[in-house]
């Protein structure tokens, strides 16, 4: 199903535009997002999660085009392995340098960024313009949300505007990878 047009896509944009948090599906959990680079959004994203801001966030993107100004600089060789991964459910860590907010980032050096191939991710991030943050639906400590039913009974009154879709058919996280070492941090 092609969702770019689908209402509960601009719905979520509006959301998104507005500084506010989303809940969607990715391709094994419920995500929760917001636009990386709003304050607001990322603060509301810990607090709604109870986890501490230290840890971080990922994004995801629709493309690799959307995340070539986070590429810039980066050695051909890093650049092959991102594009033979992608689009895909491979997350790689990838120097920030300084170009993305302290809140989002946490303590680190690098940002975890995921090119999704999942069509709900894909039409938010291509409707938005541009990547979004993606976490696990869930309070720490519970379950991440495998249906809106479950996200929608962690998040239905915080004023979360909900996705259309359902996960895809992966039932573990992403692999996470540093791409400076190669370390596999998460298989």
């Amino acid at each position: 199903m092609n969702y770019r047009y689908h209402p509960g896509i601009a719905r979520c944009v509006s959301k998104l535009n507005g500084g506010g948090v989303i809940a969607y599906p990715t391709e094994a959990v419920w995500g929760l997002g917001c636009d990386p680079f709003n304050r607001y959004g990322v603060e509301r994203i810990f607090e709604l999660k109870g986890r501490s801001a230290n840890k971080g966030l990922i994004m995801v993107a629709a493309s690799i085009e959307q995340i070539d100004w986070l590429l810039e600089g980066l050695p051909q060789s890093q650049i092959e392995q991102l594009t033979a991964s992608w689009p895909g459910h491979v997350t790689w860590l990838i120097p920030h340098r300084n170009l993305l907010p302290g809140n989002l980032t946490g303590s680190h050096a690098s940002i975890a960024v995921r090119v999704s191939a999942h069509p709900v991710v894909k039409a938010l991030c291509e409707a938005f313009g541009g990547p979004i943050v993606s976490t696990s639906a869930n309070p720490q400590g519970k379950l991440p949300a495998r249906n809106s039913t479950m996200a929608r009974r962690y998040f239905g009154r915080s004023g979360v505007e909900f996705g259309p879709g359902q996960v895809g058919a992966n039932r573990a996280p992403s692999q996470i990878r540093d791409l400076v070492t190669g370390a596999i941090l998460r298989d």
